[in-house]
Formats: C-alpha cells, structure tokens, sequence
C-alpha cells in the first residue's frame, strides 16, 4: 500500500469516527434532556401536575414550542440510533463514488435530511397532543385517561404493524444498500433529499410505535426506552420481521381487552 493511499485511508477512519462521535454525542444529549424533563416531572407531585396541566388548557406560543421541542428531542434520542448503520454507509459509499476527500458536510447533510422527516412528525405529534389536551382526554402523567380510547390505539397500531405497508417500510429500513444504490442523488442537496426520503420510509415504519407513547406516557422515560429498543430489533437483527408481527398480535390482543373492559366499566 502506498503512503498516499494509507494517508487517505486515515483520513476516512478519522471522518469516520468524527460522524460516529458526533451522532452519539447527539443522542446521548437528547437522552440527557429526557432524564431531566422525566426526573422533573417525577419531583412534581400529581396536585402540582393537574393544575400545570389546567393551565394550559390554552396554550400559549412558548407552551407550543417547548412541547414541539420535546417531541423533536425525544424522535432524535429514539430513532437516529436505529439510523446510524445507514448514514455511516452513506459515508463510506459516498467517499467510493466521489474523488473528494472530505465527506462530513455531505453526510451530516444526510443525517440532517433524516431528523427533518421526524421533526415534521413531531409537528404533528405536537397538534395530536393539544387537541388531546383541550379535549381533557390526557391525565398530567400525558396518557390517554380513556381506557377505551388508549385500547383502540393500541388496536390500531397493533392492525398496523401487521399491514403489507408496515412490512415494505421495515423491509426497506433493514436495507440500506439497497436504499443507497437505488436511490443515489449527488451532491450536498442531495444527500438531504436522501436522508429525507430515508426518514420518511422510517416513519412509515415507526410512526405507530411512537403513537404509543400516549399509552405508556409521553414522558414516562422507561416507556420511552422500551419503545426506542424495540425499534432496534425490528431495524437492526435478525429477528426484526418477526418481532414486528409479535407485536402487532399482542397489541391487539392487549388492546382489545383494555378496550372492552373501559367500555364495560
């Protein structure tokens, strides 16, 4: 091997390791700021809790943005680990198929194309949750204090997980070759219209598992890491096609129970 190509090779281990560090510095920030709205929220006693929340029965501007940034936080601590395999092959491939050196700009361009995807979902996630709130149907812990209501969700997502559409959207994120080599675009624009489009297949994916947030509390943080692990399985081992369809019976199973007893209650 010559010297110019050992250089290049450190090179790409050392940008490699940067796009690395920098994702799980991300991530473990945005678990930080969940410890501490989860922690904070558990310092307040249930009292102080339904008068917060009756308080923002309408909520102002401020009350809206902070909400949509907690939503935003916790679809970055929850999904771009599960995304991580496929922006550091991205890297790799598009340092193979480009003779530049340098490929961060380029690939954190495609992580970023990839978080806009959830942050749109965390837009409406947001609205869910005012309309929700408005119409008294969340408890200050931010569950669905209708058992009926959180029963058929879990129906939903459990119907979902079961649909060809679920299927082609995991089939699709467990692939990321076969994404990069089909759907290559140049450029730095392009590498965020890739991550978009990558983003929006994830969504398709996850975006019931994240509806059951409701269920299991928005911020409850020991839900919230359940759900982002049971992400990693469906994405990244072997077992993840048929722990999609386990999941998809068991919800609506579980559902349909909670559901026929708040009904009967």
């Amino acid at each position: 091997m010559t010297s110019s190509a050992t250089a290049l090779e450190s090179i790409l281990k050392r940008q490699r390791m940067i796009v690395l560090s920098g994702l799980i510095g991300l991530v473990a920030l945005a678990w930080i700021y969940l410890g501490f709205e989860s922690t904070r929220m558990a310092e307040m006693g249930m009292a102080e809790m339904d008068m917060a929340m009756m308080q923002m029965r309408s909520w102002t501007a401020l009350e809206t943005s902070l909400t949509f940034a907690m939503w935003a936080i916790m679809m970055v601590a929850m999904m771009v680990p599960s995304a991580a395999p496929t922006i550091l092959l991205y890297g790799l491939v598009r340092r193979k198929k480009s003779t530049l050196e340098h490929v961060l700009a380029p690939t954190g361009a495609f992580a970023l194309g990839y978080i806009i995807a959830w942050v749109a979902f965390s837009v409406l996630a947001t609205a869910l949750q005012y309309f929700l709130h408005r119409e008294a149907y969340l408890s200050a812990g931010m569950t669905l204090n209708n058992a009926v209501a959180a029963g058929l969700l879990m129906v939903a997502v459990g119907v979902y997980q079961l649909t060809p559409t679920k299927e082609a959207c995991l089939k699709h994120c467990r692939s990321p070759a076969e994404f990069l080599s089909r759907h290559w675009r140049k450029g730095t624009g392009g590498a965020v219209i890739m991550g978009l489009h990558h983003g929006l297949y994830c969504l398709g994916c996850c975006w019931g598992l994240m509806a059951l947030l409701f269920v299991g509390g928005v911020m409850n943080l020991l839900w919230v890491a359940l759900l982002a692990g049971f992400v990693l399985i469906e994405k990244l081992t072997p077992m993840g096609h048929g722990a999609a369809r386990i999941a998809g019976l068991i919800l609506l199973l579980a559902g349909g129970a909670i559901a026929l007893q708040g009904a009967l209650a």
